[in-house]
């Protein structure tokens, strides 16, 4: 991981974008291509789209900020986010800013595994054949390591294969779940085709027909954690003693923890942090939700993602833990222009490097919005942002 400019840069939100780019064209010697890059002259071209979807007849653009004031495992960082919603960017600076004061945000994450499910229909008994297939399970695991070898000199590769049998309305079904170590990649190029690589060896060894073979985006295998502890009196501002912000967020985690309507819009405010950052690095934001919004239902009631606690000793504590299946190379990750700057600018080069980073900032968006909603209100913050957007719309009709 490399070295990163110092976060905190007092009155960054006030200056122009030509001012703002002076200063990181200087902190991360940028090149004059990344600085045309990011004055809006170049970027993702047509050729480049043409490669990545279907039926290209554009581009379409979105505002790419940098939320300040982070420290990540002790490290100074600028975020760089991609969002369209006001607040997002300076509600993560400014949560940031308050974990500074207990040393940053603190972060872990699992080594990159994902899972690949393969459904066995059909086997003439699916109890037997899943004792077969596991009897067979150092076989099966040779035969997915051989799908990418390189990734296996990597250190990644097969780790695992287990075996269940799920019972439905169209009869008892064998489900062969593959753990597959896809390192850097986000993995699901890596996962799905080990799925079909064992696919016909499954067949011949249950005796039953292979439908599905796909990975599953609830990658509970590969979970992100962050943890801060903010002094309850670095809370404190207006008329807001900091015990009385501490208790307010604690109690608003306490809703979030008990009730799904609630805990549906406590977790949209974590995934305005973790997607900012997922889309500006080019990953895909649409699986990372789909795993966050699964692993919150694990147990079967939907509820908070994140949990806030006063200690007893004066600090608030808050955590986050979930699936973050991200990667720094392959996809859209390299070859979208912005995306690469982005990478460059958080200065990373493992996807676990990643995943830590973007735990943190969705703990921070969290912390951001639950101290406005125990306090003053979303809207106030949040209204004078948008205001601007309103009067632009109407100065372009």
């Amino acid at each position: 991981m490399q070295e990163s400019a110092k976060s905190h840069i007092p009155g960054f939100y006030k200056l122009t974008q030509a001012e703002r780019l002076e200063i990181i064209t200087a902190e991360y010697n940028l090149t004059v291509d990344e600085q045309v890059l990011l004055n809006n002259e170049g970027g993702l071209q047509l050729e480049q789209a043409e490669q990545m979807i279907e039926n290209v007849v554009g581009l379409y653009r979105l505002p790419l900020g940098l939320a300040t004031n982070f420290i990540v495992n002790g490290r100074e960082l600028l975020v760089p986010m991609v969002i369209e919603e006001p607040s997002v960017v300076a509600g993560a600076s400014l949560a940031a800013k308050l974990a500074r004061a207990g040393g940053g945000f603190v972060a872990a994450t699992d080594d990159p595994v994902m899972l690949g499910q393969i459904q066995v229909v059909a086997s003439p008994d699916p109890w037997a054949a899943r004792v077969d297939l596991l009897a067979h399970r150092a076989e099966l695991l040779a035969l997915a390591n051989e799908v990418d070898p390189i990734l296996q000199q990597l250190g990644g590769g097969a780790r695992d294969l287990q075996a269940y049998i799920l019972e439905t309305f169209t009869g008892p079904m064998l489900i062969a779940q593959l753990h597959y170590d896809v390192r850097d990649a986000m993995g699901a190029n890596a996962i799905n085709t080990a799925c079909e690589r064992l696919a016909p060896r499954i067949e011949e060894l249950t005796g039953g027909q292979v439908f599905l073979r796909i990975l599953s985006n609830l990658a509970d295998r590969r979970l992100a954690r962050a943890r801060v502890r903010i002094p309850e009196s670095a809370l404190a501002f207006s008329e807001f003693s900091g015990a009385d912000v501490a208790r307010g967020i604690e109690l608003a985690g306490a809703f979030a923890a008990a009730d799904p309507y609630r805990a549906a819009t406590h977790n949209k405010g974590i995934m305005n942090g973790i997607d900012a950052v997922v889309l500006a690095t080019g990953n895909d934001w649409r699986a990372v939700e789909a795993g966050a919004h699964a692993y919150a239902a694990r147990d079967g009631k939907y509820t908070s993602l994140s949990t806030w606690r006063r200690d007893g000793e004066g600090q608030l504590v808050g955590t986050l833990e979930l699936p973050l299946a991200l990667g720094t190379i392959g996809g859209a990750t390299r070859v979208h222009p912005t995306a690469r700057l982005a990478l460059k600018i958080l200065g990373v080069q493992r996807a676990t490097e990643l995943a830590a980073i973007v735990v943190s900032v969705g703990l921070a968006q969290n912390l951001a919005a639950l101290r406005a909603l125990a306090t003053e209100g979303i809207q106030r913050g949040h209204m004078s942002l948008h205001a601007r957007q309103v009067a632009l719309a109407a100065s372009n009709s």
